[in-house]
């Protein structure tokens, strides 16, 4: 199965960190945010990745390489300047994720969560008509209002309280079909579609989760990733 990590962002909320660096390249607990994910991937079993890039992509490229250094095998996505937005960066990334389901982790998240557990759904999509498999987290304090509601193991916005999406999910590549490869599109108009014909699945992740967003949060969680890697 391949994954593809979004890499694209200004990360204007964290300048001027990312002013000469891309958010997925600054450090928690001793190495880059993307590092993480990569590790967390290819300890899965999950080494064919596709990384996009936009705002100061030759960093990206220059540190990550083509993933060898990790056990993994890293294709790039390079996207014009402003990027593409997330469901434009996947389309555009299609024809190197293939034809078969797909994991998609955002790159400037923290989080444990289970890839073995989330390959398991993505292997069960489009089985029943299902399009997307969504991972949801309990709301954070900056975020209070969540995004989707998550009932008998479906997504939509009623039906209960709401989540927040933890950017980490798996999709068939058909749901990004109707695309612009090279149109900037956002992922919300295509998720809300899909859940009003019940054609997306959801999970609660109640480990380690954090959006990454400013500079006080990214001290909260290097903190934490140390004490987790002192384990």
């Amino acid at each position: 199965m391949k994954a593809m990590i979004l890499a694209a962002g200004r990360g204007e909320r964290m300048r001027p960190l990312t002013d000469h660096l891309p958010k997925p390249l600054l450090e928690v607990g001793g190495k880059p945010l993307i590092v993480w994910h990569i590790e967390r991937l290819v300890a899965a079993g999950v080494t064919d990745l596709v990384i996009n890039h936009a705002h100061l992509g030759d960093r990206l490229v220059e540190a990550l390489g083509d993933g060898a250094t990790f056990g993994a095998a890293i294709r790039w996505s390079a996207e014009p300047p402003g990027a593409l937005e997330t469901a434009g960066g996947i389309a555009h990334a299609r024809p190197l994720l293939g034809v078969k389901p797909f994991i998609v982790i955002n790159g400037d998240i923290w989080c444990d969560v289970d890839v073995v557990a989330l390959q398991r759904a993505a292997g069960t999509l489009q089985a029943d008509g299902t399009l997307a498999h969504l991972l949801l987290v309990p709301n954070p304090a900056h975020h209070p209002d969540g995004d989707f509601t998550l009932v008998d193991g479906h997504v939509g916005e009623t039906g209960g309280p709401k989540l927040t999406f933890s950017g980490v999910a798996a999709y068939h590549p058909s749901l990004f079909g109707a695309l612009d490869p090279n149109a900037p599109a956002k992922l919300a108009p295509l998720l809300r579609a899909a859940m009003r014909g019940r054609q997306v699945t959801g999970a609660l992740h109640t480990g380690h989760w954090f959006d990454v967003g400013t500079p006080q949060r990214l001290a909260d969680v290097d903190a934490l990733a140390r004490s987790v890697s002192a384990r």
